[in-house]
């Protein structure tokens, strides 16, 4: 179920700019557009945990599946604004509420288990977006029509989530209660620091190609690597994440990530010419890797909140640091500079490094 969020996201991005030239919209129109889907993801989270706490995960999990599913041909092919706010406001509930639960589930899974197992759930995550980006781009790239192509990512999200069925919990995750809960204890701290690494993987998504491009002078195709070498190296940094979290333990995995994301975005800022940008963007991406992993198992270890409410929590407001953080580091950068806006970003993970004693370990 990882697998196919990812797969479901990755297969959108390459459709973004067909939807904008589509609707004839600019950029400001289709950034409005695109608020729809994270509003949504946003306003689901709460209500889709309430209802696994209170009808267990897979009932809510193959629903939201199926509405993703269902929309994904749509945001190949409506012609109208308002229809495809529409549909990005569903593709966006469905999204979030599958990245809820699931994670929600995982927590259970893992901490059942006795071994770290979170990184390697995320990693499946990362993986299913390069599927997905892959797989969209090559079908564009092969002139298959926009509408089948869509219907063939549909298809594979289907037949992913109905053979993942069997293993999803038909049990309650947790005693049921309220749509909304305020964090509180424990639960703010890591929802914290979700936003804080949110929003430093948003700006590497949104402004690592304009850093090297305006400030280092990169090319077109230069500037793109920044993220791409992000991209690699939070995958790869997955992929062996529960083998560094059982051997540093939680606390150190968070703490040493957020030095060396920290050190990665200095380096990429400060150091001269786009190469020494792009190692840095890598080590940015190497020291994020965990971190949100790791935030994931600390829910489960703290007793201020319970799991159905506390892990909306965070993810809401890891949200609205994708959201929020890419735009306020523009309005940063238009005050004084873009270096000076990634330096503060820079010293947010040096906050989280040096707050990280406080999550609770065991």
């Amino acid at each position: 179920m990882f697998s196919v969020i990812g797969f479901a996201a990755g297969a959108w991005a390459p459709l973004a700019p067909f939807a904008r030239q589509r609707l004839g919209v600019g950029d400001a129109g289709l950034g409005l557009l695109l608020l729809s889907l994270g509003a949504g993801s946003i306003l689901a989270m709460p209500i889709a945990g309430a209802l696994a706490a209170r009808f267990a995960c897979r009932p809510v999990l193959l629903t939201a599946a199926a509405a993703a599913c269902l929309v994904f041909p749509a945001l190949a092919t409506v012609g109208q604004a308002p229809l495809m706010a529409a549909a990005l406001c569903v593709f966006g509930v469905a999204i979030g509420s599958l990245d809820c639960v699931i994670n929600m589930q995982a927590i259970v899974v893992e901490r059942d288990s006795g071994r770290a197992l979170m990184s390697g759930f995320h990693a499946l995550y990362s993986l299913g977006g390069f599927a997905g980006a892959g797989a969209m781009s090559a079908m564009i790239g092969l002139t298959v029509p926009l509408l089948l192509a869509g219907a063939a990512v549909a298809a594979a999200m289907a037949l992913a989530s109905a053979a993942s069925a069997s293993g999803l919990f038909a049990r309650q995750a947790d005693e049921p209660g309220p749509l909304f809960a305020q964090p509180h204890g424990a639960v703010v701290l890591i929802g914290v620091f979700c936003f804080v690494v949110f929003l430093t993987e948003g700006s590497a998504l949104d402004w690592s190609a304009v850093f090297l491009r305006i400030v280092r002078r990169a090319s077109p195709a230069e500037a793109g690597l920044g993220y791409v070498a992000f991209a690699i190296a939070m995958t790869a940094g997955r992929l062996a994440g529960d083998r560094i979290v059982t051997r540093l333990g939680l606390r150190a995995t968070v703490s040493a990530g957020a030095l060396v994301a920290a050190a990665g975005l200095a380096f990429a800022t400060l150091a001269p010419g786009w190469p020494s940008a792009v190692v840095g963007y890598a080590l940015v991406g190497a020291g994020c890797s965990n971190i949100v992993p790791a935030l994931f198992t600390a829910v489960g270890r703290q007793t201020a909140m319970p799991e159905s409410q506390a892990v909306p929590a965070i993810s809401v407001m890891g949200y609205a640091g994708i959201l929020a953080g890419p735009a306020g580091i523009g309005y940063v950068a238009s005050l004084t500079s873009l270096p000076a806006a990634l330096l503060m970003v820079a010293a947010m993970l040096m906050a989280v490094c040096l707050a990280a004693v406080r999550l609770p370990d065991r």
